[in-house]
């Protein structure tokens, strides 16, 4: 496909918004996806191509959390093979059934995630939180059910990642976020390779919009790690409202 000067500026500046908002509570899909299908990019094509980049920007964002040690790698490696197996499920689902009624459903869960975030736990010792059973038992499952909507319908994923890590296994909101990049990117990875398998990622096109992706990315998590879990917790509130609102009109409508 071919694109003029201005769609590609276009996406390239939803592509930074979405990197800065992903690397501080996820949901950049929100603003990138649907600008993707706003210039007439087929829908397979977009989220393709949008793993391609969102993954791409992920890796930067992991590495700027990762220099200042809040990344919790055993958490990481505990969940890492549940992740990249959810996304690439997933991924292979999307691509063979029709996604409106896990949409729905995931509309009627949205508003429990958003009223998790007006009830904020106390921020945590985080590594008194990794108990065994954290560990071996809910990190895996969390990953695998999240890997999973990552492959089938993307959107949000982060954010449900940082909630699930800080209500279910226990830990801070800055780790929460932190160690969310390694499965949002091992996820994208996964349900990257399903998509570039069918021939689902517009490659030229992904290069100018990483680029702007990572900047975004790299002055996101540069944001949260100088100002904290206010920030953090604040966004999350817009990026979920911002997601139920998108998803109920997209399976409702």
């Amino acid at each position: 496909m071919e694109f003029e000067l201005s769609v590609i500026i276009l996406l390239c500046c939803a592509f930074f918004a979405a990197g800065f908002i992903d690397s501080i509570a996820g949901g950049g899909g929100l603003i990138a996806v649907p600008v993707f299908l706003l210039t007439g990019v087929p829908p397979e094509l977009a989220l393709g191509t949008n793993k391609l980049v969102s993954s791409l920007g992920t890796t930067a964002s992991l590495m700027t959390y990762a220099k200042s040690g809040l990344v919790l790698w055993r958490m990481a490696l505990a969940g890492l093979p549940a992740a990249i197996i959810g996304g690439f499920l997933g991924t292979k689902a999307v691509l063979l059934f029709d996604s409106a009624s896990i949409g729905k459903i995931v509309v009627f869960l949205l508003p429990l995630g958003v009223l998790a975030t007006l009830f904020p736990k106390k921020e945590l010792q985080q590594a008194k939180a990794l108990t065994p059973k954290a560990l071996y038992v809910y990190c895996p499952l969390v990953c695998l059910i999240l890997g999973f909507y990552d492959g089938f319908v993307g959107p949000g994923t982060g954010s449900f990642f940082i909630l699930a890590f800080h209500f279910i296994i226990g830990i801070g909101l800055v780790h929460a976020s932190a160690t969310a990049k390694v499965f949002n990117l091992t996820t994208g990875i996964g349900s990257l390779v399903a998509f570039a398998w069918h021939g689902d990622v517009l490659y030229m096109l992904g290069i100018p919009l990483a680029i702007a992706n990572i900047a975004g990315n790299i002055i996101g998590s540069k944001l949260v790690i100088k100002i904290g879990p206010q920030v953090i917790r604040k966004i999350l509130m817009v990026s979920l409202t911002i997601l139920f609102i998108s998803l109920a009109w997209k399976f409702f409508s």
